[in-house]
């Protein structure tokens, strides 16, 4: 049995731990459409390695969308992680969610030991990264490829707030080629280009 599937056998799509009930909360505390967007392109993105490691894609949306509900109201680092799955336990969530977004921020010093946290460190900052790379790109997911990403990694300038060294740890954490995951975050954002106000020319 995968770890995922062991660690929430009390969720179940459809429930009141549901993507849909995740979202109330984004809403709720995300004010804040650039960090909403970002949630959203981290979720898609877990869904999609989700699915790649045969684990389940809905609780992985989920944490995607949860991982940074309180930062805009926590922005402080050594309380942004925290005090989200506070409120998430309080309310029932499962571990697995809750000890997945303590573990992301690295303030806390929560070392990263299952599959489902690796993953969610390994997809939010490229996730982050590939959407921003496709706003330089006329908004345009269809024209980004591994190869532009990859030179804008390079560039220093380029949205500097993303740390590259925690880019590069979260391929080596999740222990996938970089060419590959970012492949997969860049065909997860086109699959939800509607959503995240992009376009995909690339079909």
């Amino acid at each position: 049995m995968s770890e995922t599937v062991a660690e929430s056998r009390t969720w179940a799509p459809g429930g009141p731990h549901d993507r849909d009930a995740a979202w109330r909360l984004v809403c709720e505390h995300t004010r804040s459409e650039s960090l909403r967007i970002h949630m959203l392109c981290v979720a898609a993105s877990l869904r999609a390695c989700a699915r790649q490691h045969g684990e389940d894609a809905d609780l992985w949306e989920v944490l995607g969308l949860l991982h940074d509900m309180d930062y805009e109201e926590n922005p402080d680092l050594h309380q942004h992680a925290l005090v989200g799955p506070r409120m998430l336990r309080e309310a029932g969530w499962p571990e697995v969610i809750c000890r997945a977004i303590e573990s992301h921020n690295d303030a806390h010093d929560i070392p990263r030991v299952t599959l489902t946290e690796h993953a969610l460190y390994a997809c939010d900052e490229i996730s982050g990264f590939v959407y921003a790379v496709a706003l330089v790109k006329g908004r345009d997911i269809g024209q980004v490829e591994v190869a532009s990403v990859k030179k804008k990694l390079k560039d220093k300038g380029f949205a500097r707030n993303v740390s590259r060294e925690d880019v590069e740890r979260g391929f080596g954490e999740l222990d996938v080629e970089p060419d590959e995951h970012i492949a997969m975050v860049i065909a997860a954002l086109r699959e939800s280009a509607d959503q995240l106000g992009l376009v995909n020319t690339a079909g």
